[in-house]
């Protein structure tokens, strides 16, 4: 691993962008190689076989282009293949998931009691915040709930998770009634926090990964001496599995100027 390595981050599709543009923002010194893997969005309602298998080509791309850490900024691949990307990876490079950030702040975090969790059919089914919450918070009340329809609307911009209430529906389920936070269990889900804040009349604590994904990512880097030490700016790489002009408009909404996206197949 180098200083001078780029940062590998990837995600199905644009909710990673979410993560790539805090990056970008905290540590504007760090070249991004972002990839999206549009031809098979959205993982959540994929088998964890076949995100395992996704991941693993990803990864192996990333590897290649030298990346000093690979950012899993998917909730789905980031509970079913994150122990498969750290054996894949070895010493090669740092690996992050958008999870275990989100534990560590609850540990701490003594005023929760009664966390709500929503994301993909994948996260949801893997149970795995709340083994991790459970595993040293046994006063804390997790209660899952998978979301399948948001990832899919918030990709495609389609009003129809407002106009037809399909946001509202999820949040009014009765497995979400006294909860005193809600944990955000996709990168998708960010874009959408103003309306769940307006739905819970700001009553209940959103937590959103990014935040504490950045400053883990920001403080690992700074103590294993791998932030990159010249100031001189590096152009960032966008690459997806399948172009499309949705997937490009949407890169504008994280970063000022126009990103280049490259289609590659490593499938």
């Amino acid at each position: 691993m180098k200083s001078e390595g780029p940062i590998g981050i990837f995600d199905s599709g644009i909710g990673g962008l979410t993560v790539a543009s805090s990056i970008s923002k905290l540590l504007p010194n760090e070249q991004i190689i972002y990839f999206g893997d549009t031809q098979h969005l959205p993982y959540g309602s994929k088998s964890f076989k076949r995100i395992n298998y996704y991941c693993s080509q990803i990864v192996e791309f990333l590897i290649n282009k030298n990346c000093k850490a690979i950012i899993i900024a998917c909730n789905s691949a980031s509970a079913v293949a994150s122990e498969q990307i750290n054996q894949q990876v070895k010493k090669k490079a740092l690996v992050f998931n958008v999870i275990d950030p989100v534990v560590d702040y609850i540990k701490n975090a003594k005023h929760l009691k009664q966390i709500g969790v929503i994301g993909t059919n994948a996260t949801i089914d893997s149970n795995v915040y709340a083994a991790k919450i459970k595993s040293f918070r046994s006063d804390i009340k997790v209660s899952s709930l998978a979301t399948p329809l948001l990832a899919n609307l918030i990709e495609e911009d389609n009003q129809k998770l407002y106009t037809k209430g399909i946001l509202d529906s999820y949040l009014k389920n009765q497995i979400l009634t006294k909860i005193d936070s809600l944990i955000l269990g996709c990168t998708h889900y960010p874009l959408i926090t103003s309306r769940i804040n307006e739905f819970f009349n700001s009553q209940v604590e959103i937590i959103n990964s990014i935040e504490y994904v950045t400053n883990k990512i920001k403080n690992n880097l700074q103590s294993k001496k791998l932030l990159k030490t010249n100031s001189e700016k590096l152009k960032h790489h966008f690459y997806v599995s399948d172009y499309t002009e949705n997937f490009q408009k949407k890169t504008e909404l994280f970063f000022s100027s126009k990103i280049i996206l490259e289609e590659v197949n490593i499938f």
